[in-house]
């Protein structure tokens, strides 16, 4: 997906801001990939500890049915994307 520049530099000041321990930046960044639904920027956020990011790849998984990914949130110990599966299962 392309970003518009001014968009872009907001996103790279945000990240820098996020890895150097800003939660104001992860929250915003969290917001904004949810918004775009960016499941990529969303895993590295939820690899990195972002609750936040970890329900709304959960949420976003379980609206598009998505198994794989539902296993993959589950096997990392999401309980509620395993619960999604055993929904989806039922």
């Amino acid at each position: 997906m392309t970003e518009p520049d001014s968009t872009s530099s907001e996103l790279a000041e945000l990240r820098a801001r996020a890895r150097g321990g800003d939660q104001d930046a992860v929250d915003e960044l969290v917001e904004r990939a949810g918004e775009r639904n960016d499941l990529d920027e969303l895993r590295s956020l939820a690899e990195a500890g972002s609750s936040d990011a970890l329900d709304i790849l959960v949420e976003l998984a379980g609206e598009r049915g998505d198994r794989l990914e539902l296993t993959r949130l589950a096997a990392a110990g999401s309980q509620d994307a395993a619960d999604i599966l055993d929904e989806l299962d039922s």
